[in-house]
């Protein structure tokens, strides 16, 4: 079985471009597919069971809006805007359907890099309604999540897909949760089981130990958050990672 391999760079959240366009919204893919940029975003599972395309669990950072979004119905989503633009938040299908068939000149791929937004539970449903959505997607793509039980999921369901673990240090960042589970999970002892194809850490946290023993391994692939500066991007090519950047275009700024 032969998996799909990280592509080198990806534009986080879409290429966007504040205030003017926001984070995970439509013109920020169409602005990456125009500069050549793979996509990394986020999905989640609504109300109503449809599948939408945000970062934040809560509404409010960007639309204002006080509530869960995966409480939300993509008929109530449909009436809010994004960081007082006149955009809103956008289907899966909507994103997938900016990146289908599209091919740069020399005829490679842009590949998306998929967040899975797990909510209460909900890791068994989501992932197979993403990865039911993406067997008709002409287009290249690897899914990761910080929540360990996607993870196995994608592992159990479509074991030939290329699955990433997400990871931070979660004792140092506020993450609101007891700092023994942090260090738990900040270990990734679930690796053992789930055997990811790739981990993607925050750019701040590459010396963390728990990396360090998990990239002993050759076969598992480096991917890092967020990139903001041409500096920092340097920093993580040497590093070998796939990277995943924002506030700056690596097209003319490095």
């Amino acid at each position: 079985m032969t998996k799909t391999k990280l592509s080198k760079i990806y534009a986080h959240r879409g290429f966007h471009d504040k205030p003017q366009i926001p984070e995970n919204s439509l013109p920020a893919f169409r602005r990456a597919v125009e500069n050549g940029f793979g996509s990394e975003f986020d999905v989640h599972m609504i109300a109503d069971g449809s599948l939408v395309v945000f970062h934040d669990e809560e509404l409010e950072r960007e639309t204002g809006v006080i509530g869960k979004i995966e409480d939300y119905t993509l008929t109530e989503l449909r009436k809010l805007r994004l960081e007082g633009t006149d955009e809103y938040i956008p289907t899966f299908d909507e994103v997938l359907a900016v990146y289908d068939g599209v091919r740069r000149e020399d005829g490679s791929v842009m590949q998306l890099l998929i967040e899975l937004k797990v909510d209460r539970g909900n890791h068994r449903e989501l992932v197979k309604a993403v990865t039911d959505r993406l067997d008709s997607f002409d287009g290249e793509f690897v899914l990761e999540s910080f929540d360990p039980r996607a993870v196995f999921e994608l592992k159990r369901q479509r074991p030939e897909l290329t699955r990433g673990q997400l990871i931070q240090n979660y004792v140092v960042h506020d993450m609101k949760m007891p700092k023994y589970q942090g260090a738990i999970l900040a270990a990734m002892p679930y690796n053992r089981l789930n055997k990811p194809d790739f981990i993607a850490f925050r750019f701040a946290d590459k010396d963390m130990p728990s990396l360090k023993r998990a990239f002993k391994n050759k076969d598992v692939g480096k991917a890092v958050w967020t990139v903001r500066t041409p500096r920092a991007f340097k920093v993580a090519q040497r590093m070998g990672c796939s990277i995943i950047f924002e506030k700056f275009n690596p097209n003319t700024d490095l």
